[in-house]
């Protein structure tokens, strides 16, 4: 049940700020509410009201200033167009976000296929249902909750705590890489057939394959991105 309690938190903090900008009267170009604020007001942990606001930021909702603030933006604006630009803001931030992920979840993956036992195979295949449930919905929160959770159910199955809670981390703070990857068109179905690879190899008990279809994963999902950011320069 953890997954559905994070994908359900993401989902009602995500419209607890949507709901918060209009009730409380915020206009494009007004500064928002700081995370300190949004935390005791909603009563969350900090790093789920930041996870909020990058996803708002990426689709174009609010502009994060550092050393400034939240900002709201005009919400008229092509999602497509916000996010774009949102990419190219966070470019070097999410390539390095693969690379150290290509060093990590392959390897991952590998382990998991010879350690995990059957809960940990169980666990992986009910949030690769989930992921499916809604990849056909608007829930773009949601089923980023659900691939940082298939990420840190491989890193639990390989029965290295340093390795899980290294993972945990990384999906706690550093959530640009899951935004980007699955705000790219076409990459959320893509996904799904991606993870159900993974899972396979990783119940067929052949770590090498399990390995290859990790880091196949990852590099798909990379280079979608970075065609993304190519349409939108024109090159």
């Amino acid at each position: 049940m953890e997954p559905i309690t994070k994908i359900r938190l993401s989902e009602q903090v995500i419209d607890a700020l949507k709901e918060m900008i209009v009730k409380d009267g915020f206009n494009p170009g007004d500064k928002f509410y700081s995370e300190n604020q949004l935390t005791a007001k909603l009563n969350v942990s900090r790093s789920s009201v930041r996870e909020a606001i990058r996803i708002l930021e990426a689709v174009g909702k609010v502009r994060v200033e550092h050393g400034r603030g939240i900002f709201i933006t005009d919400s008229v604006e092509d999602p497509f167009s916000a996010f774009s630009g949102w990419l190219r803001s966070n470019a070097q931030s999410i390539v390095e976000h693969f690379e150290v992920r290509l060093m990590i979840d392959p390897k991952a993956a590998a382990y998991a296929a010879e350690k995990a036992d059957e809960q940990d195979i169980e666990s992986l295949r009910k949030v690769c249902d989930k992921f499916e449930q809604l990849s056909g919905s608007n829930n773009t929160a949601g089923i980023i909750k659900c691939d940082e959770e298939f990420h840190r159910l491989l890193a639990k199955a390989t029965k290295n705590r340093t390795l899980y809670f290294l993972m945990k981390a990384m999906t706690d703070s550093l959530s640009e890489g899951w935004i980007s990857s699955l705000h790219t068109p076409g990459r959320i179905q893509k996904t799904v057939c991606e993870h159900k690879e993974v899972v396979e190899a990783i119940v067929s008990r052949d770590p090498q394959k399990a390995e290859q279809a990790m880091t196949l994963h990852l590099n798909n999902a990379l280079d979608d991105i970075r065609k993304s950011m190519s349409a939108e320069k024109g090159d």
